[in-house]
């Protein structure tokens, strides 16, 4: 056991149902047993309750949990940066040649290697990953996340038309490698499988059917939606007989409590309230909205209609890793939307990033927040000193000014450490690479 000291923040309860104030909770210290939160209090407390236990200090900054990311791209990490296009000619230029290269294992197994790292640098302990159309760059990417003692959510990217013919599957063979994938790895340790068609863009009738085939066996699903107003339009010529985007899927059993959709920027009421009916979540991505041009994302009317949201980095059309940097974009669009938009305060911001993710991905139990019986899944934010952050977190007023002041100017620099289930990543008795 180890008794962690530090300045520990965490959002139980949900900001947006109820007293943002109110969902937040402060602590002194948490004690840690075999990776597993196992008591939370003031430091005094915990030490007289177990006095031989040793103690490690964080001083400075903040003990957040780990970020959780609900939309990034493995294949794309070497992508970032292609600005100045809308989404289709984005992914032509960008995207789609990089996500060939990957055909090639060693290739691939490089690319995992520095994602995988790229997120745990980030504080990124959770992450619902669009894969590679490629099955053994999916091995290779779930075994460096097992080794490195993540929760990854991930799966092969299933198309049949529109886009490079390398990057197309049959859907018979789209059922076999996938059932293959699923067998080796869902639920192996702390990964789980996802079914990810790229879009109904590029995937048919009977591509969404074997989509369906392979739901059914206990998995997850995840795909984009509303993005762009030319993929709308695209989409729409392409199944003339759907009321609206949503229903593509709808139409094949794939809205579900497991269905995560990225984006959404476009939606109508209709398929707000059959997202809301059917319990499924979308995944908001502000960097890659504004990078893209694609959009303001309404919050509000997602949240009005009882629709759960978290953030994703969307890389390699987002700004990078770093989740908050995402809550903070999350944080200004809402104010360019004006009454239409969403008021957010830091506390919304680090339910985003953290507690809200962990419950559209059903990690809720596991991870998210600090409570007792948890994993210990933490993220230590603390500036080096003389720093415009160390300055300003010295002056913060209380702990909710403290989160404003890291959203606005932290940056990946400022991780001071990362444990995940109770192991620091780096130290010797982390299982990947130091």
């Amino acid at each position: 056991m180890t008794i962690f000291a530090a300045a520990v923040v965490d959002t139980p309860g949900d900001p947006f149902t109820g007293n943002p104030a109110g969902a937040l909770r402060q602590d002194e210290a948490l004690l840690v047993r075999d990776g597993v939160i196992a008591a939370r209090g003031p430091l005094a407390a915990l030490r007289a309750a177990h006095p031989g236990e040793p103690v490690t200090r964080l001083d400075g900054g903040l003990l957040v949990p780990g970020f959780v990311d609900t939309h990034v791209h493995y294949p794309q990490l070497r992508a970032i940066g292609g600005l100045g296009l809308p989404l289709l000619d984005w992914l032509d230029r960008y995207a789609l040649p990089e996500e060939c290269k990957l055909a090639d294992r060693s290739y691939a197994r490089a690319v995992a290697a520095e994602f995988l790292d790229g997120l745990v640098a980030a504080g990124t302990t959770s992450a619902l990953v669009f894969g590679s159309h490629f099955a053994p760059a999916m091995d290779e990417l779930f075994a460096a996340a097992g080794q490195r003692g993540l929760n990854i959510t991930s799966g092969l990217v299933l198309s049949d038309r529109e886009l490079p013919p390398d990057l197309l599957h049959s859907p018979e063979a789209a059922l076999a490698d996938s059932a293959d994938l699923i067998l080796r790895w869902h639920d192996h340790g702390r990964l789980r499988y996802a079914v990810t068609p790229r879009f109904s863009l590029s995937a048919s009738d009977e591509m969404l059917d074997a989509c369906a085939e392979l739901l059914g066996k206990g998995v997850w699903f995840t795909s984009h939606i509303n993005e762009n107003v030319a993929e709308i339009a695209t989409v729409a010529g392409l199944f003339p007989g759907s009321r609206h985007y949503l229903d593509t899927y709808s139409q094949h059993g794939l809205v579900t409590p497991r269905s995560v959709f990225a984006h959404n920027v476009h939606p109508g009421d209709a398929e707000l309230a059959l997202l809301a009916e059917c319990g499924a979540s979308v995944a908001h991505c502000p960097t890659s909205n504004s990078a893209l041009g694609s959009g303001l994302f309404p919050l509000r009317r997602h949240v009005e209609h009882g629709v759960r949201v978290a953030l994703g980095t969307d890389v390699g059309a987002g700004a990078g890793l770093f989740l908050p940097k995402e809550a903070l974009q999350a944080y200004f669009m809402q104010r360019l939307l004006g009454p239409a938009g969403l008021a957010l305060t830091p506390v919304h911001l680090l339910y985003l990033a953290t507690r809200a993710g962990a419950r559209v991905l059903g990690l809720d139990d596991r991870v998210g927040d600090f409570a007792v019986g948890k994993d210990f899944d933490a993220v230590w934010l603390r500036p080096a000193d003389g720093s415009t952050l160390a300055v300003n977190l010295r002056h913060a007023s209380d702990t909710t000014d403290a989160l404003a002041r890291i959203f606005t100017l932290a940056s990946p620099a400022d991780v001071a450490g990362v444990w995940v289930r109770g192991v620091k990543a780096g130290s010797a008795a982390y299982p990947g690479p130091r």
